[in-house]
């Protein structure tokens, strides 16, 4: 008998029992150990994995900008634990970060107005359903572009609007320098996530045993591995930048130089209404085509009336591009004077002069050794 179509079988349903383990507010453990062939051992510790969510009502794509202007304000799925790209500030109440910026973006494009968002906070497991169900315009909150969530979940991608990588992080007395050093180590990681099952693959394939430890949301993640629960802390590695500064004592921590994944981060809208994601992406493409172009949020009004053809069009002193949005012509103007170009907006959530002083790195123009390409505006 050929036993591999077997082996393959149980390995396939182990895998989906690892999957349905890792959802709920209570702590699961899964065990990935490495044993010969194909296969992964994985036990599951605690409670029964949970039934399955009840189907989500799929909102119909319609005309969303319509409805958004009917209603005067946009609704912006974001995050609010995840300082530098979305944060619910506790003295202010208001949200801030990078990706809330591009919230703020959105409706000034299509209300001529930043301030009019109204933010729902998500998280990683109530993320999509919000988004499907319509109870939000769009979803700004740093989401991974994957093959399934693009083409399974009834969702359009705008362009990335941040390229990023999953990571480690551990504590700096630990003796930990590399990933391997993990070996018999446990790890703690945020449900419904890219990085929960990047996190099982990626030390399967090194031949690393190690114990993973699931958890709700980033709060509770963040405060497990604080406690000592775990050795190490996974997630993309601007989250754990964000995260590392909320630490009891951040500078006994450190981000292992290692990547284990490609994370490109950006918006998402609902299939079936097209026009609503060009609007999206246009915005993203309009941030990126002004920096390129020397426009940013300081010098926007100096830029108007001058001689560069390109830029008068950007800004829509000519031409009648906006119309094919449905937008004023002045639209990608109004973008860059409430909410600023690309670097703009960089600068003021992870720059220098903010406690994360994150590298642009790939996050940076093509011309300056990034992989931001603007598409043309004409």
């Amino acid at each position: 008998m050929n036993k591999k179509p077997f082996i393959l079988i149980i390995s396939l349903l182990l895998f989906c029992l690892m999957l349905s383990a890792c959802g709920g507010g209570e702590t699961q453990t899964v065990e990935v150990t490495r044993i010969v062939e194909v296969t992964r051992v994985v036990e599951v510790a605690g409670e029964a994995a949970p039934s399955q969510p009840a189907a989500v009502t799929v909102a119909e794509g319609g005309d969303t900008l319509r409805q958004v202007r009917d209603r005067g304000t946009l609704k912006c799925g974001g995050n609010q634990n995840v300082p530098g790209f979305g944060y619910l500030d506790p003295a202010s109440g208001d949200f801030t970060g990078f990706d809330i910026d591009y919230c703020h973006a959105l409706a000034a494009a299509v209300l001529g107005d930043a301030s009019k968002i109204e933010v729902t906070p998500t998280t990683g497991d109530s993320r999509f359903p919000t988004l499907q169900s319509g109870e939000v315009d769009v979803l700004i909150r740093n989401t991974t572009w994957t093959f399934s969530r693009d083409t399974a979940l009834g969702f359009d991608f705008a362009p990335t609007t941040f390229y990023d990588g999953q990571g480690m992080m551990v504590r700096r007395d630990s003796g930990i320098e590399t990933l391997e050093d993990l070996e018999g180590g446990t790890v703690c990681v945020q449900s419904g996530t890219t990085t929960e099952l990047n996190l099982a693959q990626y030390f399967d394939a090194i031949g690393v045993g190690i114990e993973i430890l699931v958890y709700e949301d980033a709060v509770a993640t963040r405060e497990a591995y604080d406690s000592g629960a775990c050795d190490g802390f996974t997630t993309d590695k601007s989250g754990l930048v964000s995260q590392q500064i909320l630490l009891a004592d951040p500078n006994a921590h450190q981000i292992l130089v290692e990547d284990m994944s490609r994370e490109p981060l950006g918006p998402l809208t609902r299939h079936g209404d097209n026009n609503w994601n060009d609007i999206m992406s246009w915005v993203v493409y309009c941030t990126i085509n002004a920096e390129f172009l020397g426009v940013n949020q300081a010098n926007v009004d100096s830029m108007r009336g001058g001689d560069d053809p390109v830029v008068s069009d950007l800004l829509g002193e000519t031409g009648d591009l906006g119309q094919n949005l449905g937008l004023s012509n002045d639209w990608c103007y109004q973008v860059v004077k409430q909410v600023g170009n690309y670097e703009d907006i960089y600068m003021r959530n992870l720059g220098p002069n903010t406690p994360f002083n994150l590298p642009r790195g790939l996050n940076a123009l093509y011309t300056d050794g990034g992989i931001l390409y603007p598409l043309p505006y004409r």
